[in-house]
């Protein structure tokens, strides 16, 4: 059985924009290569964090939407914890009213674009 879940990661702000994508890139393969479906993939870019983390105000926040198996999470969650360019991360799983809501989101912002 499949359960929708959303990740969003924090990256290190040294790294370059290439590196951040390839970063996100390599988390995204991870779920991916274990049957994974990504639903929706974001890269919201350098934002201020809200307090300092490891002395750096500031990161890359990436987020992804994806439907797995309850133990892909534990795979994905020790990548993120092996990586040093990864300050910070938060996997939740979706319920159907939040699935609805981050549809809407979505779709909202494909029709601004």
């Amino acid at each position: 059985m499949l359960n929708h879940y959303e990740v969003v990661f924090i990256l290190t702000p040294v790294l370059s924009d290439e590196q951040m994508k390839e970063t996100a890139e390599k988390f995204k393969s991870v779920l991916v290569n274990e049957g994974s479906k990504i639903v929706n993939e974001e890269l919201w870019g350098m934002r201020k964090l809200a307090y300092s983390i490891d002395k750096k105000s500031s990161g890359f926040y990436c987020l992804f939407e994806f439907e797995a198996e309850p133990t892909m999470v534990e795979k994905l969650e020790l990548q993120f914890r092996r990586d040093e360019k990864v300050l910070r991360f938060l996997t939740t799983k979706l319920d159907k009213y939040a699935v609805e809501y981050a549809a809407k989101r979505k779709n909202g912002k494909n029709k601004e674009n």
